[in-house]
């Protein structure tokens, strides 16, 4: 907090409060007699293929898109936003029928329009990449998951061949409702540790998979996304991409268990995962 007071971008004297939530930052609320700001605080995690200059450079185009915050002052490990004064949303929130049109508009036009505003090097987020290399970390940090880390990898590895062919679009990749606001009059995205270019379909999975939308509201969301009406093909494609979203969430935290520092539980969340994608996995074999 003192290195945060220190930075040269306040104007006068500046307070500061911590934001809940966030798993993989430390967040908190700024306010100088200029306006209030979010401030996220947090070093490249390689294991997690975060890397802070690709973040910065996804936020600075997502907001030139239109679907995120300024940033107002940024240096290594620290990044200070305008603060939107908004509801962050729930579950439940993402779920309304009302408001999921809203948010796959908001997630196409990141995806759509980000890519024209990047600058410099930028990322790709492969998520059957991501899991390989999971593995490989909690083999060698001997993860007490060990059993099952073979068996994890052999799967996506499956669902990498089964989740094609792919399209390419820039992606946030972590669509959990939590980076997801409401200011009562438009939807902000926020939060890009893990943008990158990918498949639309992990985004369209993912914000299935973390919010528990029902089968017809999927079929709502590919249809509203896609403009078209979905076939077969493309219902087996998405479901392996969720299945593979699921799988990587819950590898996320195998590591993650291993890793942060941060106060959260993270053997809950591994097992909640692992559950929702072995439910999500048999959904699919018997599709």
């Amino acid at each position: 907090m003192r290195r945060i007071m220190a930075l040269p971008c306040w104007t006068g004297e500046v307070t500061l409060s911590p934001l809940e939530g966030g798993i993989t930052n430390l967040n908190y609320l700024a306010e100088d007699a200029a306006g209030r700001y979010a401030v996220r605080v947090g070093s490249d995690i390689p294991e997690h293929h975060v890397m802070r200059f690709n973040e910065l450079s996804a936020m600075h185009a997502a907001y030139a898109a239109g679907v995120a915050p300024a940033v107002k002052y940024a240096e290594p490990s620290v990044t200070v936003l305008d603060f939107v004064d908004s509801h962050t949303l729930t579950a439940e929130d993402v779920r309304a029928p009302e408001m999921l049109p809203r948010i796959i508009d908001l997630v196409k036009r990141c995806h759509r329009d980000a890519p024209k505003h990047l600058r410099g090097p930028a990322l790709i987020f492969w998520v059957f990449h991501v899991i390989r290399d999971y593995g490989a970390t909690l083999a060698e940090r001997q993860s007490p998951h060990g059993p099952l880390i073979d068996e994890l990898v052999s799967l996506g590895n499956s669902l990498e061949e089964a989740a094609g062919p792919f399209d390419m679009v820039f992606g946030h990749n972590d669509l959990l409702a939590a980076n997801l606001l409401d200011d009562g009059t438009r939807l902000w995205l926020i939060d890009y540790d893990y943008a990158g270019f990918n498949s639309p379909l992990f985004d369209l999975g993912g914000l299935a998979s973390n919010n528990g939308l029902s089968e017809a509201q999927e079929v709502a969301c590919l249809e509203h996304y896609f403009e078209a009406p979905v076939t077969g093909d493309l219902l087996h494609r998405y479901a392996a991409m969720k299945c593979a979203s699921l799988l990587r969430e819950t590898m996320w935290s195998m590591v993650s268990e291993l890793t942060s520092e941060l106060d959260f539980d993270y053997a809950a969340y591994t097992a909640d995962n692992l559950a929702a994608f072995r439910q999500s996995h048999t959904d699919f074999l018997t599709m």
